[in-house]
């Protein structure tokens, strides 16, 4: 066999930017960014709870809360050596259970974080803990997304095994929404193919900027069928996905619910 034992790699040539500044340029250049600022924009306009931002990096989605929130960014404390991200405001955690009293949270955010958990099930029933009977979870995975920040990047997340995960972790009301379609997957995979080019990016930019706008311009048009789950409709749980991103949105169980 002539091709690279992949089990062996342990670091990658390029690394995509921090995500410090999801501005409109950024957001028109990186499509995966665009389509969960569009999901949660609304979401979060009128969140006035306790809100706990679980693997928040540089906080990106911080400015989507209204002011009347009460926000708390949360992050592993090898964020800074693996991802790049430290910020004097987030609270760094090197296990279980987080420093986060049992039911002390109305909304948990965790976007694009848990394809980076080596046991996203643990991290599931912790979130569980947190959150106060009816709380929410709302978080969102890559599926056609490249392996990136190797080689701590460990799982792709089909509706099935994601609504399992979170019903395992004592979950109700799952909702699980595609993001995007197949010309959005093609739009960015063009995008990832020029990026690390260096000299030749700025060549290709003329197709790269052709690339985004018609990406941004698939998103606004859902092609796919919606795949979502809710406790009294288990029939409905896998609507054949298999090319898109997943933000899915969770209700924690209640008090006295079996």
């Amino acid at each position: 066999m002539t091709r690279r034992n992949l089990a062996l790699r342990e670091t990658e040539g390029w690394r995509p930017p921090a995500l410090r500044n999801p501005g409109r340029l950024r957001r028109f250049s990186d499509l995966q960014l665009a389509s969960i600022w569009n999901d949660l924009r609304p979401m979060l306009a009128h969140e006035t709870g306790a809100v706990l931002d679980v693997g928040c990096g540089e906080q990106p989605y911080r400015s989507l809360l209204p002011p009347g929130s009460r926000y708390q960014g949360l992050d592993i404390a090898e964020s800074g050596e693996r991802f790049g991200y430290a910020r004097s405001d987030t609270l760094y955690i090197t296990g279980y259970p987080w420093p986060v009293a049992d039911g002390s949270v109305d909304l948990v955010l965790c976007t694009e974080v848990l394809e980076h958990v080596l046991e996203p099930g643990r991290l599931l029933s912790e979130v569980q803990r947190c959150l106060q009977p009816g709380g929410r979870l709302l978080l969102t995975v890559p599926f056609a997304a490249r392996w990136h920040f190797v080689p701590y990047d460990y799982w792709r997340f089909t509706p099935s095994s994601m609504a399992h995960l979170l019903r395992e972790a004592g979950f109700l009301d799952v909702r699980i929404y595609g993001r995007g379609n197949p010309l959005t997957v093609a739009s960015q995979k063009v995008l990832a193919l020029i990026a690390p080019l260096r000299v030749m990016r700025v060549v290709l930019s003329p197709v790269a900027a052709g690339a985004a706008l018609v990406g941004q311009l698939s998103l606004k048009r859902d092609w796919g069928r919606i795949a979502w789950a809710t406790r009294f409709k288990p029939e409905s749980l896998h609507e054949g996905r298999d090319h898109r991103e997943c933000p899915v949105s969770t209700k924690s169980r209640r008090e006295g619910e079996p």
